[in-house]
């Protein structure tokens, strides 16, 4: 079996996704990178043996070498480059979120439709341990049926991640509510067995938006990425423009009658997500979220709180990148290129994520006033239900 050659359009924040991607002789290869960047693209070749760097990813749509393609960048960047990607027969890996409004997510799902090319949206937190383990206990009935579920989402390093870079930008991002909560919504639909139908939200720039920023046009400090500031009041060099939340909450019913919340802060101590699933026979939650933590759950009782359960179960020991989360989903991307057939991820859920965070951000920024979900189109349900294969007879 031939590697697939691999396309990378955006060698940014997400360039272990590029490294997972690169493996000679064990089905895939980087075999070109498309950057704006003309430092980035310096550096490809001793990253990826044998790779080319071009600063216009439309000279990888053009190349009949490139098998696939990888769309890592910026996210208001995605459905111009997956329409695009899909329309040339590139089959694309679009990374979450699939766009920054309903209406992006509708189009690209609608050029897939069309063009009948294999699309790919990179939700890794379905193949990371502590998200598979849940949805394992919940699947074997160890807490009945779910009924709500809950997550919080402590985010310490927000300040140097997030708002020193596009992301606050809102015409970039919609909101860091979409942005960081796209995983996590998808993540509670995938627990609870259901899709969003209604939200409401609250939230605020109660930190960020006082603090120094950078002018227009300037780099971003040395180090951005290695080294942090504490506490989140002294931070400095932040991006021009910060018009995005910093906290936000927001209630959702979902189509199945599942209520769930989430709440969402970048200035906490700590960093990481912390999800509730409680059914009619038990709950269970995580305590951490890496390889080697625990899910305890508790479906005895009536009784006072008990720190340790009925049972505890440990995350699996993994290796990589989100705790080997993102070398499993580009297995399975390029199993996906390769074979078609079904797959954990789905573009109908990631619109429905994004669909569920911008009417969130939509509800904070008008008082936490109620939005409804917009339902796609049936043709796209029931093309994407059916693996991407068009009913025998159907036309596009």
């Amino acid at each position: 079996m031939e590697d697939l050659r691999i396309g990378v359009i955006g060698l940014g924040l997400r360039a272990n996704l590029a490294v997972a991607a690169h493996r000679p002789g064990r089905g895939s290869v980087v075999a070109a990178v498309a950057d704006t960047d003309e430092a980035v693209r310096a550096r490809v070749p001793e990253r990826f043996e044998g790779a080319r760097a071009v600063a216009d990813h439309r000279t990888l749509l053009d190349d009949p070498g490139i098998d696939a393609v990888i769309v890592a960048t910026p996210d208001d960047t995605h459905e111009a480059i997956a329409r695009a990607a899909l329309s040339a027969g590139k089959p694309a890996y679009v990374e979450k979120p699939l766009g920054i409004t309903v209406e992006q997510c509708d189009a690209i799902l609608r050029a897939g439709y069309e063009s009948g090319t294999r699309l790919y949206v990179g939700h890794n937190m379905r193949h990371m341990g502590v998200v598979r383990l849940m949805r394992d206990l919940i699947a074997r009935g160890d807490i009945g049926e779910p009924k709500t579920v809950w997550v919080r989402h402590f985010v310490s390093y927000g300040g140097d991640y997030y708002f020193k870079d596009w992301h606050a930008d809102r015409r970039r991002t919609t909101g860091l509510l979409l942005q960081k909560a796209a995983h996590d919504i998808d993540v509670v639909h995938w627990l609870a067995g259901g899709y969003t139908e209604r939200v409401n939200a609250l939230g605020d720039l109660m930190v960020y938006g006082d603090l120094p920023r950078r002018e227009p046009d300037t780099p971003r400090p040395d180090g951005w990425l290695r080294e942090f500031d504490w506490p989140p009041t002294a931070r400095r060099d932040l991006h021009h423009v910060v018009d995005v939340e910093d906290v936000s909450v927001m209630n959702m019913r979902l189509d199945n009658g599942v209520i769930a919340a989430y709440q969402q802060c970048h200035f906490s101590p700590d960093y990481f997500r912390n999800y509730t699933v409680i059914g009619t026979e038990g709950r269970i939650e995580n305590f951490g979220d890496g390889p080697g933590d625990l899910v305890r759950l508790w479906n005895t009782g009536p009784s006072g709180y008990r720190s340790g359960g009925d049972a505890e179960f440990r995350v699996p020991e993994a290796k990589g990148s989100h705790g080997g989360a993102d070398e499993r989903i580009i297995a399975e991307f390029c199993r996906f290129v390769r074979e078609g057939g079904a797959t954990d991820t789905s573009p109908v859920a990631a619109r429905m994520s994004v669909a569920a965070g911008e009417l969130a951000t939509r509800s904070l920024r008008a008082g936490g006033a109620p939005f409804d979900v917009p339902p796609l189109a049936p043709e796209l349900l029931a093309y994407y239900a059916a693996g991407q294969e068009r009913a025998t007879g159907a036309g596009a």
